[in-house]
């Protein structure tokens, strides 16, 4: 079993973070009956798997689920989405990520999806890092920390290691 780093939160207090984004979510969207949860690769997929199971134990919104594949060294270069574009028009979105460090790719994300009309775009991420290059902020956040840039956040989801560790 590898050593992740130091851990900052255990598996308990991620379930209590994502519980935490689910109400803020549904009180942010309490007018809606679906939602879509936009999981920003294969982290942010998982976390917006946890999230949409929070959010439908907690209120009657319907969450739908979009995985966003983006190129994080070259974002123009290819960003893919697996539901089309013309299938999310005038819904209510929520972008979902593991760690917010520069803010690039949600600024990415959130310009892929403006492509369309859509209701409203909200950001959730479960470490915010507030090292931003771009106007970008997380509406919803499991943690906020101060690291150094060469400090790294590395969260799991899944198995006995689950945690959010500082390396």
């Amino acid at each position: 079993m590898a050593v992740l780093g130091n851990k900052i939160k255990d598996a308990n207090e991620i379930q209590s973070s994502i519980k935490r984004i689910a109400y803020q979510v549904y009180e942010s969207n309490f007018d809606e009956k679906n939602i879509v949860i936009v999981g920003i690769g294969s982290r942010g997929g998982s976390l917006s798997k946890l999230l949409g199971a929070a959010i439908e134990k907690i209120s009657p919104l319907k969450p739908h689920y979009v995985t966003l594949t983006i190129d994080k060294k070259n974002p123009l270069n290819r960003i893919e989405s697996d539901v089309p574009l013309e299938e999310l028009k005038n819904q209510s979105l929520v972008i979902v990520d593991d760690v917010l460090n520069t803010g690039s790719t949600l600024i990415y994300a959130v310009a892929y999806f403006l492509q369309i009309p859509v209701k409203r775009i909200k950001t959730a991420v479960m470490v915010n890092r507030n090292h931003k290059k771009f106007p970008i902020k997380a509406d919803f956040k499991g943690i906020s920390l101060s690291t150094s840039i060469n400090e790294h956040i590395r969260v799991e989801l899944e198995g006995d290691q689950t945690g959010i560790y500082l390396s």
